[in-house]
């Protein structure tokens, strides 16, 4: 048998289709499982073990420069691709137009949610197969039910990312166990006042926790370096930075993550560290922090609201969470 995934973006949704990947694996054991994914998330979907071949496409690239001939030559190409290898299904889990497009670039029958529970009811015009799942639920079981139900195998109770990444042998974290945080978000009114940050690296600090704030790009590491520098001791670092499977290996190594509502405090959940996500402007019940329900207590959410009602939360109440998960480890 041969499956290809189609989750395009973004760092979230990608880390979110892990299970499913490893759920084919559990189920089909010779399978050979491809996933498409955007050109940036290539990398994160590589380490994953149960992927065959990952096949890009500069969807993004080609809507914000769509002039240049350049886009469009590697737009064809990516296209005929996908069109090399015969697959027995295809699943298109993001449910959107572009995925779906995508999905029928490839060669084989196509599967998705119906019109009910698709994102963009306009998708399941390409689609052979159509499942109903709940809207409301998480996008973590969302995927595995489309996916099991069209293949016909049972879910596992447990919820496996199936990646695992080696601790970051990077210098600057020798000395001992740290805290990493993730204060960059895609949007501003997900992140959480510098002030905050600080006062939850001086309380990491008390407890004889060093902390390592990471970033995406040079502006998020000038907030880095203000949170470290405002924490007013050495026990702070700010990290320049990363790849993506560089920033997984420090990830992989901290003692606990803290992060607002960015991929990056998911794919700390996939790599099974206990993890504390803030959710101000969103609500964590469809795509929080999920690590199932056999390892719900490495993974607290707080907070849950909209852009028009952002929730507040409080360094005290990141203090509480940390308890529990320190509690349930036990």
């Amino acid at each position: 048998m041969r499956i290809l995934l189609v989750k395009l973006s973004s760092l979230g949704d990608v880390v979110h289709n892990f299970p499913v990947a490893r759920d084919l694996r559990r189920a089909f054991p010779d399978a050979t499982i491809d996933w498409v994914t955007e050109a940036a998330y290539a990398p994160l979907v590589r380490l994953h073990p149960d992927i065959h071949s990952v096949f890009t496409v500069h969807l993004r690239a080609l809507r914000n420069a769509w002039w240049r001939p350049t886009n469009w030559l590697r737009f064809f190409d990516e296209k005929k691709a996908l069109n090399v290898h015969r697959y027995d299904l295809i699943i298109d889990t993001q449910g959107l137009l572009k995925s779906a497009l995508v999905a029928h670039w490839a060669n084989g029958p196509i599967a998705g949610f119906d019109r009910s529970s698709a994102r963009e009811p306009m998708a399941t015009r390409w689609y052979q197969h159509t499942v109903a799942v709940d809207r409301l639920a998480h996008a973590v079981p969302r995927n595995r039910a489309l996916a099991a139900t069209v293949l016909r195998y049972e879910i596992q109770p447990d919820c496996d990312y199936g990646v695992a990444v080696a601790p970051s042998d990077n210098p600057a974290l020798s000395g001992g166990s740290y805290v990493a945080f993730i204060h960059a978000t895609s949007r501003a009114d997900k992140g959480w006042p510098v002030a905050s940050w600080i006062k939850l690296g001086r309380a990491c600090k008390e407890r004889g926790w060093r902390v390592v704030v990471l970033a995406g790009n040079s502006d998020e590491f000038a907030r880095s370096v203000e949170i470290a520098t405002g924490m007013g001791d050495v026990a702070a670092r700010a990290l320049e930075p990363l790849t993506l499977p560089q920033t997984a290996a420090v990830l992989a190594g901290a003692r606990l993550v803290v992060g607002v509502d960015t991929g990056l405090a998911h794919l700390a959940v996939a790599l099974k560290r206990p993890a504390i996500g803030i959710f101000l402007t969103t609500i964590p019940a469809a795509t929080g922090l999920y690590a199932g329900e056999t390892a719900s207590h490495h993974t607290v959410n707080l907070g849950g609201g909209s852009r028009e009602h952002p929730t507040v939360v409080t360094v005290d109440s990141v203090l509480d969470a940390v308890l529990k998960i320190e509690a349930g480890a036990h």
